[in-house]
């Protein structure tokens, strides 16, 4: 079964797929490749001082797949031979688990550094991704993207923040 690069749903993450996914992406390059990047993020117990007991992520597919997509196409425009492989999970999430994994393949492992980070800051700018917090005694929706996929202020912000 073909890994796809980008994906959003509830099964688990498996970054060995996506790493072969993103490796996949370089064509007739075999071998090219000096760094596999990977990023996962998980499911915190605490958050603003309260103690949280799971998380529930919704998503509105199609456009966060699209997303997605925009995001690898910004990361081939800043860093060419840069290859992005991404899951972000929907559904509840428990203490631990990993709800995102971002895998960036690249010959040089600064380019694969970097892109990791601006993708993980994109996806929280312009990914149409909710996250609702349960901790004890109730629960709360904690914002999501509010950025323009098109402002370019944002996309300068992601870029300052990936290449500090």
């Amino acid at each position: 079964m073909t890994t796809p690069l980008f994906a959003i749903g509830p099964a688990p993450l498996e970054v060995d797929r996506l790493a072969r996914a993103a490796a996949g992406a370089a064509g007739p390059e075999h071998g090219a490749d000096g760094a596999v990047v990977t990023f996962l993020g998980l499911v915190r117990n605490h958050n603003v001082g309260r103690r949280v007991r799971y998380l529930e992520y919704e998503a509105y597919e199609p456009l966060a797949l699209k997303a997605f997509g925009r995001i690898a196409a910004e990361i081939q425009e800043r860093w060419p031979s840069a290859r992005l492989a991404l899951h972000h999970r929907i559904g509840r999430l428990e203490i631990g688990e990993a709800s995102i994994a971002i895998v960036v393949r690249s010959p040089h492992r600064g380019d694969a550094y970097a892109a990791c980070r601006y993708a993980i800051e994109r996806v929280k700018q312009i990914a149409p991704i909710w996250k609702r917090e349960f901790f004890e005694g109730g629960d709360v929706w904690i914002e999501g993207a509010t950025a323009n996929p098109d402002d370019e202020r944002a996309r300068a912000e992601a870029e300052r923040v990936a290449c500090a």
